[in-house]
Parts: C-alpha cells; sequence; structure tokens
C-alpha cells in the first residue's frame, strides 16, 4: 500500500512539466502549397498567412490548426494541420503536417489519414460537415455534408476534423466577415404576388443604373488612358452605361420582367441548379456588358458581386432571354444576360449586395495597355420574398459518436449492467456454479469478440497519459468524448475502482486479458506445464508494471514526440485494434506474451501492464473488502493462496486486493463445503459430537 502512494505522489510531482511540438515552420508551409498559388506574408500572431495567385494578387488564406485550435489527440499532442481556404471559405487543401496518434504512426500507416483530409477539398465553411455516416437508414442527411471515417480510428479523425472547423471558422471570423455563417435565405415559393414591370420598377425590385461619358471621363482623367475614348470627349452628356439589373430568384419578380418562354426556361434551370440565384442584367448604351472575349456560360470578365466587402462567384447562366412584353422598348432591343450565383458559397440575396462593372479603355495601337475603372452600385431585394431556414444545428461530436455506434453502445450497456448486477449481487451464487469456469470463458469471449475485435473498447495507457498532458497544459478534455464505447468502459472501470479495486476490468473486460486467459486454458489442455514463479521473484517482478507506467510518464511529460513509440510497450493495438496486421516485429512481440501465457499464467497483466499498474493505483479507491475471510484462512488453512494464479493472497491469508483480477475462485473455495478446510473440519467435528459412541457412561440400552 505505501509503495503504491509513493508512486502516485511521484506521478503527480513529474506532472509539473511538459513540452509541446512547435508549429510548422514558414518555409515548410510555404513548401506544402502548390504551383501556380504561393505563400504570402503572414497576417495575425495565431499563424494566418495570406495566400498569393499567380499574379501575385491575395487569393485566400493558409494556416495551420494547431496555433489556433490545439485540440490533444489520443496521444496528448495536438493534431497539426495545414488548411488553404480561398476567399469565398472553400478548402483548397488540407494537409496533415504532424501528429502523433498510436493508430496512425504505427498501427494502421498514415495513408488512411492523409486520404481522410483529402475529402475537404471543394467544400466550404458554411457546409455542415460532419464524420460519419447519415443517421438512419435512407436518410439524407439533412443538408449535412458526410465524410467517411476511418475504421478503428474514428475517434482520432473526429479530432481532426473539430480541429479544422475550429481554426476555419475562427479564420472565417477575424478575415472572411462576408462569408455566410449559416443557410443562406433562398426565395419562398409560397409568396405568389402579382406584379407589373412599371410595379416592380417603383418598389425598387429592378432597379437601374446610369452613368455618362463624362462621369466616366472624369474617372480616367490624371491617366495615359485619358484620351482614348474619343466619344466620351466629343459626346459628354451622352449614357455611357444604362444598366438594368434584378434579382429572379422569387417567381414573382422573374414573371413580371421576363416572358413566357424565358420564364419557363428559368422554371427548368432553377429546378435543376436548386442553389443558384439568377441575377437578371441588361445594357442600352455603350458599354455592353461583356468583352469581344467572352465565352457563353463563363464568368463574364466586366461585371461582377460583392456582398460584405467580399466578392462572390458569377456565371452567365447561359439561358435565351426574352423580356415581358410591358418593358420599354430600349431594353428589348439592348443587351441581356442572366447570371448566377450558388447561395451556398455566400450569397445572401435578402442582404445588400454590390455590382461592379468594369469600364476598360485601350492605349497604343501594337501593344497596348489596358485601363479600367469601377462603377459600381448598390441594390437590395425586398426580404419578403425570401425564406431564412434555421441554421443547421450539428450535434454536438459527443452526440454525433454515440448516434453513429448506438447499436454499439445500447448492446455494451446490457453487457456492463448484467456483469456489475451479478457481481454485486450474486457474486457467491456465480462463483459456485458447478459450470463456473464455462460462463467465465463465455463472458471473456464476448469481452474478446464484441468488446475488443468489434468494438474496439480495448482501454490503452495512451489514454490516461494523454489526459495528463492536456491537464498540465491547460487544454479541454473533449478529446474523451469522440469514443462513447471505450468511454463506457472506462466508467465501468471507475465504478469498479470503488466496488472492487483493480479487479472489474483486469479480470473480466480487459479483451487482451481474455487472450491470455485462453491462452492458459488452451495450456492445460495440451498439458503444458506451468512454470510457478517462486512468490518472492513473484513480489519484485510485480513492481516492473509500475515502472513502466513511470516510464511512460515521463516520456509523455518530456519527450512526447516518442510517445507513439514508447506506448507499444502494450501489445494491445497489435493483438486487438489491428488483429496483428502490422509489421512483424509488433506482431512478434504480442506473440511473444500470448505464447508465454501457456506456461505463466497472465505474465504480461502480472508483471509489466502499465494499464494494470495504474488500475491497482485507482483501486487504493475501493470502499470495501468484498472477498470474504474467516479467522482461519492463512493460519491454518493455505488453500485459497496456494490455488490463485495471480499470487494475490498472503502468506497470513489477507487479500492482496492491489494484484487481485476478481477471478473469483478463492470466493467458490470459501463457500464449499467440500473444499474450504475450515468448512470441512467443521462439519467433522459436527459429525463427530452427533455420532453416539457405544460403551460411553451415558450410553444407555434400549428396553
Amino acid at each position: 500500500m505505501t509503495f503504491r502512494f509513493v508512486f502516485a505522489a511521484l506521478l503527480w510531482c513529474l506532472s509539473a512539466f511538459g513540452l509541446a511540438a512547435d508549429p510548422a515552420s514558414h518555409e515548410d508551409m510555404a513548401a506544402r502549397i502548390f504551383a501556380p498559388m504561393s505563400l504570402g506574408d503572414q497576417l495575425s500572431d495565431d499563424g494566418i498567412y495570406e495566400l498569393l495567385n499567380s499574379g501575385g494578387a491575395h487569393a485566400g488564406y493558409v494556416f495551420q490548426t494547431e496555433p489556433m485550435a490545439p485540440l490533444p489527440g489520443f496521444s496528448g499532442a495536438p493534431i497539426n494541420i495545414l488548411v488553404v481556404l480561398d476567399l469565398e471559405g472553400r478548402f483548397l487543401d488540407v494537409q496533415l503536417i504532424t501528429h502523433n496518434e498510436p493508430i496512425f504512426v504505427s498501427g494502421l500507416g498514415e495513408a488512411p489519414f492523409h486520404a481522410f483530409f483529402e475529402q475537404y477539398r471543394g467544400h466550404s465553411i458554411t457546409d455542415s460537415l460532419v464524420v460519419g455516416t447519415p443517421y438512419g437508414a435512407g436518410s439524407d442527411g439533412g443538408g449535412l455534408v458526410y465524410l467517411d471515417g476511418v475504421t478503428k480510428a474514428t475517434a482520432s479523425v473526429r479530432i481532426a476534423h473539430e480541429s479544422i472547423l475550429a481554426a476555419a471558422l475562427q479564420v472565417a471570423r477575424e478575415k472572411m466577415g462576408g462569408i455566410a455563417s449559416g443557410p443562406p435565405a433562398f426565395p419562398n415559393p409560397d409568396i405568389q404576388e402579382n406584379i407589373r414591370w412599371q410595379e416592380a420598377v417603383d418598389q425598387g425590385l429592378i432597379a437601374r443604373h446610369q452613368v455618362s461619358n463624362a462621369e466616366v471621363q472624369a474617372l480616367f482623367n490624371g491617366t495615359i488612358w485619358e484620351d482614348d475614348d474619343p466619344d466620351a470627349l466629343d459626346f459628354p452628356e451622352e449614357p455611357y452605361l444604362d444598366l438594368w439589373f434584378a434579382d429572379l430568384g422569387p417567381n414573382s419578380i422573374a414573371r413580371a420582367l421576363l416572358s413566357e418562354d424565358t420564364l419557363q426556361e428559368l422554371d427548368l434551370f432553377t429546378t435543376i441548379s436548386t442553389f443558384d440565384e439568377p441575377i437578371l442584367v441588361i445594357e442600352t448604351a455603350r458599354h455592353g456588358l461583356v468583352s469581344p472575349e467572352f465565352v457563353r456560360n463563363t464568368a463574364p470578365a466586366w461585371i461582377g458581386i460583392e456582398q460584405g466587402g467580399f466578392p462572390i462567384a458569377l456565371r452567365d447562366a447561359d439561358l435565351f432571354v426574352e423580356l415581358h412584353e410591358d418593358a420599354p422598348e430600349a431594353l428589348h432591343d439592348g443587351t441581356a444576360l442572366i447570371l448566377r450565383t450558388d447561395r451556398r458559397l455566400g450569397f445572401d440575396p435578402a442582404a445588400p449586395w454590390m455590382l461592379n462593372v468594369t469600364a476598360v479603355r485601350e492605349h497604343g495601337m501594337f501593344q497596348p495597355e489596358m485601363g479600367s475603372v469601377i462603377l459600381s452600385t448598390e441594390h437590395s431585394t425586398d426580404d419578403r420574398f425570401f425564406v431564412r431556414p434555421g441554421k443547421i444545428e450539428r450535434l454536438s461530436p459527443f452526440e454525433e459518436a454515440i448516434r453513429n455506434r448506438q447499436s454499439d453502445l445500447i448492446a455494451l450497456s446490457f453487457v456492463l449492467i448484467a456483469l456489475l448486477a451479478t457481481l454485486l449481487a450474486g457474486q457467491s451464487r456465480l462463483a459456485g456454479l458447478s459450470a463456473f469456469t464455462s460462463v467465465r470463458l463465455g463472458c471473456l469471449a464476448v469481452v474478446l469478440g464484441f468488446v475488443g475485435w468489434w468494438g474496439q473498447g480495448q482501454l490503452s495507457i495512451v489514454t490516461p497519459l494523454a489526459g495528463l498532458q492536456t491537464a498540465m497544459a491547460g487544454g479541454s478534455f473533449a478529446f474523451l468524448l469522440y469514443d462513447p464505447f471505450s468511454l463506457l468502459i472506462w466508467g465501468a472501470a471507475i465504478l469498479g475502482f470503488l466496488l472492487w479495486g483493480r479487479g472489474l476490468f483486469c479480470g473480466w473486460l480487459c479483451p487482451f486479458g481474455a487472450m491470455q486467459e485462453f491462452l492458459h486454458h488452451i495450456g492445460r489442455l495440451l498439458h503444458i506445464p506451468i512454470v510457478e514463479v517462486p512468490r518472492r521473484w513473484d513480489q519484485h517482478f510485480k513492481k516492473l508494471k509500475y515502472v513502466a507506467l513511470a516510464g511512460l510518464v515521463a516520456i509523455t511529460l518530456f519527450a512526447p514526440q516518442h510517445m507513439d513509440k514508447a506506448a507499444e510497450i502494450e501489445p494491445f493495438k497489435t493483438a486487438i485494434t489491428t488483429f496483428f496486421i502490422r509489421e512483424w516485429y509488433y506482431a512478434a512481440y504480442a506473440t511473444l506474451w500470448l505464447v508465454l501465457g501457456l506456461f505463466v499464467f497472465k505474465g504480461f497483466c502480472r508483471y509489466l501492464c502499465p494499464l494494470g499498474a495504474l488500475m491497482a493505483i485507482g483501486g487504493l479507491l475501493r470502499l470495501r473488502k468484498w472477498i470474504p475471510r474467516r479467522i482461519e484462512c492463512g493460519s491454518p488453512c493455505q488453500l485459497c493462496k496456494v490455488k490463485c494464479n495471480y499470487g494475490a493472497i498472503r502468506q497470513n491469508g489477507d487479500i492482496q486486493y492491489d494484484e487481485c483480477f476478481q477471478c473469483l475462485d478463492c470466493v467458490a473455495i470459501h463457500d464449499d463445503d467440500s473444499q474450504c478446510v475450515p468448512l470441512i473440519l467443521k462439519a467433522k467435528k459436527s459429525s463427530k459430537r452427533a455420532t453416539p459412541v457405544s460403551g460411553h457412561p451415558n450410553h444407555m440400552p434400549a428396553e
């Protein structure tokens, strides 16, 4: 007991120190940006960099997740990821920089982790991205965008996903205020108003923007292009731009402005392109709207939209435009286009937006220099024509994880409740069953097959060490919630500390422990001799697991970059998580312990398991002595001590609870009057007192 208290105090003292990995350097980040893009200057202290296009213009943002969202992974260290966003909030690239997730470092390999990050490309931060599959058969996801996780590494990819979202949304708030934070408004199909052309003009539903030659000339004055438009100089009062424009998304506005034929084409277009907002532009003066190089169904070079200070992607809808017969005659003779923009990329049709038209001039004949000015006007459409859905609420990561493993969690809950209830209320009856060994092996088969291989619920020392590092760094423990299956087992193990000590987990819920016990019984069937370790050496060897735990704590705090390799002292990942599909030396190491189990009863559990050492320390919380004892136990009776495969009973008969695996063998002996020596002796004494002896002075012959 004193040794365990001292060891626990030592761990607490060691936990005053820790290390954190540094983010990637500017040079490393620059090397990860693919041409024609390049890395620009740093824009903020938290590591946001400018993304430059081939012309050196601002094209987006580059950042790492660790400085802004340092969520600890299962190794305790954050997963650092490079994220590249364009100005519209789309993911151009997501790359893994550094991590220490054990399952990827030396388990599954890093290829599945890299493949997971490739799924972000093309998605927007306005999408409701979640890891997993739609909840329920036949579900369309309810507006959610699902990313495929990685089998056996669900928790790690969820932590990485939350890191990306947290960092990206922080960048959006700091640098991209125009990016929509929720679902955009869209035309309300229930609004059907009978509006005439002039009424649309009077209500501002179709706007008009006029710019004279003189106004354009004033913008070019003082430049080399000021004399390059003779018409502007000769006819200053004539219109250069006479622009009409409107949002055709609301059906009431479209019916007021378009002919029946164009309206039908538009209805078909919006039925197919449900997220596109159509914009009508008409020009009747000199500008002409598009350049000579314009190609239909592409983005027009001379027209653009801004909203909230951010550009909005715009392209031609490639629709034939014929106006309503009520439109002024001059408009029928003008140049008309229907452009489209995607509401998912941040355009909010119910909010004001700016239409920008570029006026272009050329200077010189053989190699003319191009000059331009922007003619801007603001417009907004009455929000009565739109409906704004409630924001699609993502479930919390914990809720998502629960929903994705609902069936497994229900089954595990039944298993744990049944086990706890049986051990708490009926351990003596359970231990006294004639088929107890078969029942126990059946339980261990469920633990190995369902909890271990299927549910991936093998607890590991990596989790508490990651929690220790998180506590020292003042970070969040949210990473523990990403694997509710294992979390439920942790909860049962901690409850077991109070009721039984380490025995509940180590004896009944550890999949690798179950494997060793099966190997022990196979050894007995094969008549392989058992190697009995002398008690003195047995007690010394049992302290090795505390040394292993102390070493792992030291590595976690002082050299966390080596934690993934050091944690391989546990063969759990090899035998349970990856089912031996690993490098040969890991498989050989795990196999060594299992083969040793044919000769030495659960050698790894008893002598080297760092998780077992931690469980033994947790067992200090035990509230009761749950194994019944008699005064004769230890002196003179040594049967339970001899029969205990774990060596958890002292010479004086006391139970060494920090080494007890709750196998119930001693409970069965204690309650069995055919095995328990005190009960056998008591029965013999009672039998002698109850049997009359012939010739005794008190014996009277029958008359």
